[in-house]
């Protein structure tokens, strides 16, 4: 074996106010493939989590909810073990960002990049809620936008004509959660120095020496041509989170101590005394926290979705470097998950919820084997498509893999193995092949392969056709070629297993063979091994289960009719606008693009950056309050409808020329849904709307 591997393996904090959804547990399912896989090569693992327990969202939730933040925290704490135990995630610890040791953590590491000159302080102006007592964050705040004058739009960009302004500049804000008007209060908040010429220069060689996926090295690329911000770290009581040290009143972005929580989360783990189970370091037993992250030895590996890649790939490793810790060796980042190409929604029935597929008897493999079908190690969303789902469980797993089994044993007499020529496809490379695989997180290719070994497996049993060699008298043929199938099904069978870790347990049961893992995998069992009694090792999926997962929660309330019924309806929730003249919308020029590229953009939630042919012999750059509905990827290659002669628009990301055309209900809450016009096949660029 090679030298054993020490890991300190994370999956992202879910913020602490509802339950699991999908997207949780398809990240989960990948990092816990992998830690898996690292076991059965005799790697030590430690593989924590916790919640994100912090920040004013969850602090307005518990008050709503009647319930101090802290008894919020812990009644959603309570219901994670039923999602991980149901899919089999194994976390060595599961803590919170609301305990001693992440406060012990987050505030020796603030004090000691303040010892090193990275703490700044700076008095900035925000809106005030007089009535609730706080000071408001921008989703707190809604009003007019300055720009097109669009009603009740977010205190920082407007999701009709895509503005980007400060709160400041609104038109009659008002405070979500009371309805007052804001004032405008100066505050003393501290700033993490991010753009120091140290930190920089650290964090350009760190982001380029291959901890990021390519594609993620390239995105922090041009987040540093951008130029670096400082980081404003701090909050202003009321709020749930850490008190800043000798600051009264003072508290920590949330962002801040969510990710110390990865290590307070593994500090609990060593003072629990469960990590010695795991780490013995040669010359002492008593090894803690500390030793081990003091260790060189140790490998940091994170496991995130692309939505939080830039507080993982900048601020994290900083904190790190410049408050003397070990710096991330991974960040391992994937795409979202989609169903049928669509993004989630409870109420078309279109979202996964996973404790109603595990209600419904669904078994936690077939989920956690068609997720690593469709991961690799690239930046890429996962789509779940039913149709698909049913077929390639029951093709593979059933009537690839499981079928040698079942039909091999019945021509192996009392079930003793005989001799085999065992080796005749390779056992050895291809694990060796199917191992390379797992380590770099290309589950798809690695399922392929071993599905194409089951294919050969079952040749080798069809073209032998055992039943026709028993019945032709050559019984000991036959049971030569079905004992060479069971040695391969448990070559098989330890290639899935960092999948599949139930199923695999029955099948080592079957084959009444030790655990398997890398180091046992390619061996054979060997002339005169008994194997047990075949049972059942997997059902197929039931269709009927799959169309109840499907279905509309029973408690979804039914269609709300337009205020004002009759023959006073509001189309869309919001009267007419004035009639206008001919002459009026003439002056409009409409014009069909094409949308040659779609990007995030960087500080925005709420923004697409579209790059769009107008047929005017160049390009043109229009930014797009359409982020909450639609991922670039959706948008490359389409049509749709811009406004050609709207005067260009200085914006905070850059010049936006132009602006598209998008549908969405006045009452967004309600109603939610942004969808950009796309016009009929046909339709060229640069065509005029008449």
């Amino acid at each position: 074996m090679s030298q054993q591997r020490k890991l300190f393996v994370t999956t992202a904090l879910p913020y602490a106010n509802g339950k699991f959804h999908i997207g949780h547990i398809m990240e989960y399912i990948q990092a816990d493939i992998w830690v898996r896989f690292q076991r059965m090569q005799g790697h030590m693992v430690h593989f924590v989590g916790a919640d994100d327990a912090h920040g004013a969202p969850i602090m307005i939730a518990a008050e709503k909810a009647g319930k101090t933040p802290q008894a919020f925290v812990a009644e959603i704490a309570a219901g994670r073990q039923q999602y991980l135990d149901g899919f089999h995630i194994r976390f060595d610890n599961w803590h919170s960002t609301e305990s001693p040791e992440n406060t012990g953590l987050a505030q020796g590491i603030y004090q000691r990049l303040k010892a090193n000159g990275l703490i700044a302080t700076r008095t900035i102006e925000q809106f005030y809620d007089p009535v609730k007592g706080m000071f408001l964050p921008d989703r707190y705040i809604k009003g007019e936008c300055p720009s097109c004058h669009a009603k009740d739009q977010y205190g920082d960009a407007c999701e009709v004509c895509s503005s980007v302004y400060s709160p400041t500049d609104l038109i009659s804000p008002y405070s979500t959660l009371t309805g007052a008007t804001p004032e405008l209060r100066s505050s003393e908040h501290f700033f993490f120095k991010l753009s120091d010429d140290k930190v920089v220069d650290f964090l350009k060689a760190w982001t380029q020496d291959g901890k990021l996926q390519p594609e993620m090295a390239k995105k922090a690329s041009e987040w540093f041509e951008a130029g670096m911000a400082d980081w404003d770290i701090s909050r202003d009581a009321p709020y749930f989170g850490i008190e800043i040290p000798d600051t009264p009143g003072k508290y920590f972005y949330v962002w801040l101590d969510a990710p110390i929580g990865y290590l307070a989360s593994l500090k609990n783990h060593f003072d629990k005394g469960q990590a010695r189970n795991h780490w013995h370091p040669p010359s002492r037993t008593d090894a803690g926290f500390d030793d081990f992250m003091a260790d060189p030895t140790v490998e940091q590996v994170h496991f995130i979705g692309k939505d939080i890649v830039y507080f993982h790939t900048l601020f994290w490793p900083a904190m790190l470097k410049f408050s003397g810790r070990k710096t991330p060796n991974q960040i391992n980042v994937h795409g979202f998950i989609t169903v049928s190409g669509e993004k989630m929604s409870k109420s078309r029935g279109t979202g996964i919820d996973p404790l109603k597929y595990l209600s419904l008897g669904m078994n936690p493999e077939w989920l956690r084997y068609y997720i690593a079908a469709k991961l690799n190690g690239k930046v890429e969303d996962v789509d779940f498509n039913p149709d698909d789902f049913v077929t390639r469980v029951n093709a593979d797993l059933i009537g690839k893999y499981v079928n040698i089994a079942s039909r091999a044993v019945k021509f192996v007499p009392d079930g003793k193995l005989v001799k085999s020529d065992f080796a005749r496809l390779g056992p050895a490379q291809r694990v060796d092949s199917i191992k390379q695989l797992y380590e770099t997180r290309e589950y798809s290719k690695a399922l392929r392969e071993i599905m194409a070994f089951a294919d050969e497996v079952n040749l080798r049993f069809d073209g032998a056709a055992p039943w026709k060699l028993v019945k032709e008298g050559k019984g000991t043929e036959a049971a030569a070629v079905c004992s060479e199938c069971l040695e391969l099904f448990k070559v098989l069978t330890a290639c899935l297993k960092p999948v599949l870790p139930e199923l695999a347990v029955h099948a080592e049961a079957f084959l009444n063979c030790a655990p398997l893992d890398w180091s046992n995998a390619a061996l054979p069992l060997g002339e005169g091994h008994q194997v047990h009694e075949y049972k059942h090792l997997m059902h197929r999926v039931d269709v009927k289960q799959l169309d109840a997962l499907f279905e509309p929660p029973a408690d979804m309330p039914p269609p709300q009719p337009s205020p004002g019924g009759g023959g006073s309806e509001k189309p869309g929730g919001e009267d007419l606008a004035p009639t206008i003249s001919i002459d009026d919308f003439v002056k409009m020029d409409l014009r069909i693009a094409k949308i040659v590229n779609c990007e995030t953009v960087e500080g925005s939630t709420k923004l697409l950056r579209l790059t769009l042919d107008v047929g005017e012999g160049r390009m043109r750059n229009v930014f797009a309050g359409i982020a909450s509905a639609y991922r670039p990827e959706e948008l490359v290659g389409k049509l749709t409808v811009m406004v050609a002669n709207l005067a260009p628009r200085k914006m905070k990301f850059g010049i936006s020329e132009g602006m598209v055309l998008a549908a969405s209900h006045c009452d967004q809450k309600a109603n939610p849904g942004i969808y950009i016009l796309n016009p009929w096949p046909g339709a060229q660029p640069g065509m005029r709307v008449r």
